[in-house]
């Protein structure tokens, strides 16, 4: 018993730590684009959560990935 109440301790201080992180810091938590459209097989329109904007990383990849398609091609 002994043993979990310290690990529950330690969770809580970590949490605790994370959660005063983000106050101080004064900036919002925000998502990077991907998440579920990076899953295989799952198109953009599968799924009406995933990023309509991509960002400058993922722009590149999608760009490289097409110049690819077009040299397979």
């Amino acid at each position: 018993m002994t043993t979990f109440l310290l690990t529950f301790a330690v969770f809580l201080l970590a949490l605790g730590g994370m959660a005063i992180g983000v106050i101080v810091s004064d900036r919002r938590i925000r998502g990077s684009c991907g998440g579920l459209g990076n899953l295989p097989g799952m198109e953009p329109g599968d799924c009406p959560g995933v990023c309509n904007k991509p960002c400058p990383k993922r722009r590149e990849a999608m760009r490289r990935a097409a110049l690819r398609a077009g040299d397979a091609a």
